[in-house]
């Protein structure tokens, strides 16, 4: 009996798209006298409510820069993903999806993420992507995510391996949870360690290709 594929859901926004350093710059640029947070102070997943913190008008104006044209679109790849996604997708009994949550006010973000993928990573991985506001309703063996803590109506059938980024970089996560430090990490070993560990049983391809369309990105 052939060995049942290895499925792997990847994050977009944070571990293949540098969406921290897209938004530092584009702030920087759109507000050049406002205060900012430098990407060594990044603190929590929702980049909005520290702005917030930092004094509350702040918050409008930084979401402002990632709802806007042209930002999904124009993100620099995270060192080695496009590489790191590219070997994946090559490797033997390994399925690769991009499972990515679209922004609430999704004006630019839906077409822009189809559009980053197929310039960066050609249109086969179009054809793998994923849009759902809950990643727990995915069928999966692991999702590689930079969120440290993902909810939602099911008891999720993947491991979360939490990707490094600025905002959770100082985070201590508890012995039973994984982590990758950049793409250079040991993902392959990640993926190895899921062959032939008896998993769910699947109803045909994941749940919500070209299918589970719901609209906070990541």
């Amino acid at each position: 009996m052939a060995a049942r594929p290895v499925r792997v859901l990847v994050d977009m926004d944070g571990v293949l798209a540098d969406f921290e350093a897209g938004l530092l710059r584009g702030f920087r640029r759109r507000f050049p006298g406002e205060p900012h947070v430098p990407l060594g102070e990044r603190r929590g997943f929702f980049a909005r409510e520290q702005y917030r913190a930092l004094r509350p008008d702040l918050a409008d104006k930084v979401a402002s820069v990632y709802e806007d044209a042209g930002f999904f679109l124009n993100l620099d790849p995270i060192p080695g993903a496009l590489e790191a996604m590219r070997e994946m997708n090559a490797m033997q009994d390994t399925e690769v999806f991009i499972c990515t949550s679209p922004l609430l006010k999704y004006d630019h973000c839906v077409g822009e993420k189809y559009r980053w993928v197929e310039k960066h990573l050609g249109p086969q991985f179009v054809e793998r992507i994923i849009l759902t506001r809950d990643k727990t309703l995915i069928l999966g063996d692991l999702l590689i995510d930079d969120k440290d803590t993902i909810r939602g109506r099911e008891t999720p059938t993947w491991e979360h391996v939490l990707f490094t980024c600025c905002h959770n970089q100082h985070l201590a996560l508890p012995s039973t949870r994984r982590r990758l430090l950049s793409w250079s990490d040991s993902w392959r070993e990640i993926i190895d360690s899921k062959r032939g560990v008896a998993g769910p049983k699947r109803p045909g391809p994941a749940a919500g290709v070209n299918g589970t369309r719901a609209v906070d990105s990541s």
